[in-house]
Parts: structure tokens; C-alpha cells; sequence
């Protein structure tokens, strides 16, 4: 989790949005492991809002393309998440999504959305080029990759470590670099054990 005065910071400018805005948008991007998920639920327990998880967008096997699959970013559906959720919440109205379920390997259940100032994206790929201009705050978590290992490796065990490890970190490593998205975020906040 991010430091006790980042954290009241944080509130602080959300809080000030609010107050100026009728809804907004914020995206939480990041190392995996870094605390994305676990920052978007305490902000949701203070602020009654939606969150949307990128991971409900990964990739369906058939979209595995080689070309897209050498994407940089190009392992998310940010396509489908864009005109299902994005687009939607531009419109201020009931509407629903359907989540990927990776175990599965497809899409399952249906998600039904009600309209809420505040909306949350978390996930590693949110910051997307094509999905960056939709958000009001961007917010990106670092961790040191000695507690990344720990964390992930607590989470998923050792056989889903060594897929972070050997595929997942590496792309999302290229991404943060090449798309530059420490640099277009409003805020940059390493994680602490």
C-alpha cells in the first residue's frame, strides 16, 4: 500500500475533482503485485464507486494473433473495454459487460453497471494509448521487484510466479517503457510492504 500521507494526498485530489466535476475517471496502472487492486477497494469503500478490472479484458484465444501478440500492450482487449465500458460511462446510464474468465478461457458472466460520480480502473495495460484520454487522474504504482516476487508468489504460488517472472512482467515491463506511462501520469507512488 502506498504511504500514509500519499494516501490523505491522494483523497485530497480526488475530493477536489469531485467538488468541480459531475463524475470522473481515474485509472490505476502498475507493476503487478504493486498494490492496484488493493488501492481501487479502499477507494471504493470510501467513495461508494465503481471499479472496473482490466483483467476481466485479457485476450480471448482467438484474438491471440502473432501480429497482435508482438503489440506492445496488445495483450488486453482494450478494444472491447473501451466501447463496453469507457464509451458507456461517457453516456451516464445503466449498462453492462461481460468479464473474461482466464480459467475458462472465455467470457462468462454479464456485469451490470449503475451510473456513479466515481469510477475506477485498475490494472496493469489501463493506460493504453487508446483508452488514456477517458480518465481525469491517472495514478501509477512501482514496487521493488524483491517484494513483487513475494507478493505474487504469496497470491498465485510458485508455478504462476514463473509465468510472471518469464511472460507477463517482461511485457508489461516494454509497455510501461515504450508507451512512457510513468511519464503521462498524474501521480507516480512506489508501494511499501
Amino acid at each position: 500500500m502506498i504511504d500514509h500521507e500519499s494516501y490523505h494526498k491522494l483523497l485530497d485530489i480526488i475530493d477536489s475533482l469531485l467538488a468541480k466535476n459531475r463524475e470522473i475517471t481515474i485509472s490505476i496502472d502498475g507493476n503487478s503485485g504493486s498494490g492496484k487492486s488493493t488501492l481501487a477497494h479502499h477507494l471504493s469503500k470510501i467513495y461508494h464507486c465503481n471499479v472496473f478490472h482490466m483483467d476481466d479484458f485479457f485476450l480471448r484465444p482467438e484474438q491471440r494473433t502473432a501480429e497482435r501478440m508482438q503489440e506492445v500492450g496488445g495483450n488486453v482487449d482494450y478494444e472491447r473495454f473501451k466501447y463496453e465500458v469507457l464509451d458507456n460511462l461517457k453516456k451516464n446510464q445503466e449498462f453492462k459487460y461481460r468479464i473474461y474468465d482466464c480459467s475458462q478461457g472465455r467470457l462468462t458472466d454479464y456485469i451490470k453497471v449503475s451510473p456513479k460520480r466515481l469510477n475506477i480502473v485498475e490494472g496493469v495495460y489501463s493506460m493504453h494509448p487508446t483508452l488514456r484520454d477517458y480518465y481525469d487522474l491517472k495514478i501509477f504504482l512501482t514496487i521493488d521487484a524483491k517484494t513483487q516476487v513475494q507478493r505474487i508468489l504469496e497470491r498465485s504460488g510458485k508455478y504462476m510466479l514463473q509465468r510472471f517472472i518469464n511472460e507477463w512482467i517482461p511485457l508489461e515491463n516494454e509497455y510501461f517503457s515504450k508507451m512512457k506511462i510513468p511519464e503521462i501520469c498524474d501521480f507516480v507512488f512506489t508501494c511499501h510492504q
